[in-house]
């Protein structure tokens, strides 16, 4: 179990890692990430591989096709957290984008300072559960509730849960 220390210093990582891709600083980003980060996307295809653009340098701005406005739209999609929360090495960012009416959540995986894993959740209610062992042969093991995401509530979205 990770220490309230660690959680700090891990939800520290990633603060940092927002701040820099907010300001362009590319040294701190590479800094901040594992030269090979893992990553997973689940959501509407519009607005597929965002974070992962800012996270490469391919771009700072990105051009997107909707299906509700056919024409082509650039323009930079900025990640503002609204709530960040750890536990342990997995480090859990919420943020919305009214003007896409859109809400994510990043899941952050972080070892020794170093962010090595990224799962991107866009329009879509994630709960995080803990899987606990059975303190006897006789009982069978439980899922405890740890995190839900909030910002999706009003919106007619898929749920996910993410099993730790």
């Amino acid at each position: 179990m990770a220490s309230q220390n660690e959680e700090e210093s891990n939800k520290m990582v990633v603060s940092a890692l927002y701040e820099a891709l907010s300001s362009r600083d590319v040294d701190t980003v590479h800094r901040l990430l594992a030269p090979a980060i893992e990553r997973w996307f689940h959501g509407p295809h519009c607005h597929q591989q965002h974070m992962m653009r800012l996270l490469t340098g391919e771009s700072s701005n990105f051009t997107s096709t909707s299906a509700h406005s056919p024409k082509q739209m650039t323009s930079s999609f900025i990640f503002r957290p609204l709530s960040i929360f750890a536990l342990g090495s997995l480090v859990l960012v919420e943020g919305r984008d009214r003007s896409r009416n859109a809400t994510w959540v990043h899941a952050w995986s972080v070892t020794e300072g170093i962010i090595t894993h990224v799962r991107e959740y866009f329009n879509t209610s994630v709960t995080v559960t803990r899987f606990e062992k059975p303190k006897t042969l006789l009982n069978s093991g439980s899922c405890r509730h740890v995190w839900e995401s909030k910002l999706c509530d009003s919106m007619s979205v898929p749920g996910l849960i993410l099993v730790l």
